[in-house]
């Protein structure tokens, strides 16, 4: 039997405590199914001012009590508070000082829509705080799992300034990329905060265009890096406008390159067992998903058609989802037999517009602009479709979770899209398909989804294909702790 390892998973965010994106739901299951594989695992994350201590019954360690973390000339007191990931006994820690994270947003300001000024002051802190609550704790992990630029100085500062402390003697790192135009680049001033050698400021080091990027870090010195689809791995490698000008760094890395697909926490998102839904189902009982629709088109203010379909959207209203597309193709799609329903927030021009929808077609289309985790579930039960046009997608989860609820994916071929969802053609497939990013390949894709949905037999058949795909984390965290196995035999 493999050796049970120690792993630690470091993040930005993590579900249920805080979340912006895709990379919370990653972080609130991977470690769960990695811990399943037969390892121990254990979560370290920012405190934010956000996170509500009673509620996630966080408790002060209290050896780890003012320890002081250098961030350039000064030294900021670090606390750590611990609890268990819900429905786990994974020990998460939450490192914290007030002066940098009690604030009302993770990464920007709610008020100003900007970036906080001293971001890499924060994340310098909380890279070196991770380190230091190791050794104060005395728990030596065989690998360090980074997660996004919000933890990309680990590997840096592993093996430039602790490659002597025989604490860390052996550690490994792992890097995941979740989303590489998120970077985490800093003016070149950062390197004196972060306190890493002036000497290693080189473009073969620690130095990107004369600035300080987290994530280019990351790249150079973690010791294995994975991204979130075998297609994304691909793209960034030989896409100029996807590598987001890390081409050169990635494809210098290739054979420590790794593509494993994200999975869906199948405690959260599960019909049978959903308890956020009108009426659980599974493949053997697609009558009650019926009920779902009917009970999202009420709750919408939406006309229930039997014979109309509806598309759902839940999305972050960004120009990387296809929004321009949808913008485009708009009237083309109000002229079809369809309903729309779009959940999301995101970049001012995109809430306007589908405000501005819902009054110029209150029977077609409901847009809710806001994040809500409940109506998230209720969309994706109560759709018969779910449209992801993405110019690109790392992994992407809502076509997972549509795959998993029997609600159809119409998908543009890009990163994980194209890993997950295969065109509906003679019996066999689970989605739609198109791969030029133009309004018009959408279009085809939504019409020939429109047209099987009138043959009750064949939508049946691709709803059931659908239901089947496997798309649990079981055979990707197997897929990770192989490579952590590899890395820690490569001493």
């Amino acid at each position: 039997m493999a050796k049970k390892l120690k792993i630690l998973f470091v993040s930005g965010e993590v579900v249920p405590f805080a979340k912006t994106g895709g990379l919370a739901d990653v972080m609130g299951s991977l470690p769960q199914a990695v811990e399943d594989c037969g390892n121990e695992a254990r979560i370290m994350m920012p405190k934010y001012g956000v996170i509500n201590d009673r509620k996630f019954r966080l408790h002060d360690v209290l050896r780890l009590k003012d320890l002081p973390i250098p961030v350039g000339e000064r030294h900021d007191l670090l606390n750590v508070k611990v609890t268990a990931l819900p429905s786990s006994k994974i020990q998460t820690y939450f490192l914290y000082n007030e002066g940098l994270f009690k604030r009302d947003g993770l990464y920007v300001s709610p008020s100003t829509k900007k970036d906080y000024q001293d971001n890499d002051e924060r994340f310098i802190f909380f890279n070196r705080a991770v380190l230091e609550t190791l050794k104060a704790l005395g728990w030596k992990p065989d690998v360090i799992h980074c997660h996004d630029w919000m933890s990309g100085l680990i590997p840096a500062y592993l093996k430039l300034l602790y490659h002597d402390d025989p604490f860390f003697k052996n550690v490994k790192t792992v890097f995941t990329i979740h989303n590489l135009a998120y970077q985490g680049a800093f003016h070149k001033s950062a390197l004196q905060k972060s306190k890493l050698p002036e000497s290693e400021f080189t473009p073969d080091g620690l130095e990107f265009y004369d600035s300080f990027n987290f994530m280019k870090i990351a790249l150079v010195y973690a010791d294995a890096i994975t991204t979130v689809s075998e297609k994304y791995a691909e793209e960034i490698r030989t896409d100029d406008e996807l590598a987001c000008g890390l081409k050169g760094v990635l494809n210098k890395r290739k054979k420590d390159l790794y593509g494993i697909l994200n999975g869906v926490d199948e405690k959260v998102w599960n019909p049978e067992e959903d308890e956020f839904i009108e009426k659980n189902y599974n493949a053997d009982d697609l009558a009650a998903k019926l009920e779902n629709k009917k009970g999202l088109l009420k709750r919408l203010k939406l006309p229930y058609n039997e014979k109309t379909p509806v598309i759902g959207i839940i999305s972050r209203l960004v120009d990387q989802k296809g929004f321009d597309l949808v913008i485009e193709a708009f009237d083309k799609l109000m002229s079809l037999d369809m309903q729309l329903v779009l959940l999301g927030t995101g970049e001012k021009q995109y809430e306007d517009f589908f405000r501005k929808a819902t009054n110029k077609y209150p029977d077609k289309v409901s847009a809710t602009i806001s994040f809500n985790d409940e109506l998230a579930h209720q969309i994706e039960a109560g759709s018969d479709m779910f449209l992801m046009p993405s110019r690109y997608e790392p992994c992407g989860m809502n076509q997972m979770y549509s795959l998993k609820y029997g609600t159809v994916p119409i998908v543009r071929a890009t990163g994980g899209l194209h890993d997950t969802v295969k065109a509906f053609k003679g019996g066999k497939g689970n989605g739609f398909v198109f791969e030029k990013y133009t309004a018009n390949d959408m279009m085809k894709a939504i019409k020939e989804a429109l047209e099987t949905y009138k043959d009750q037999k064949a939508w049946a058949k691709l709803v059931q294909n659908g239901m089947a795909t496997d798309v649990s984390w079981e055979s990707s965290a197997e897929k990770y702790n192989a490579l952590y196995h590899k890395l820690l035999e490569s001493k």
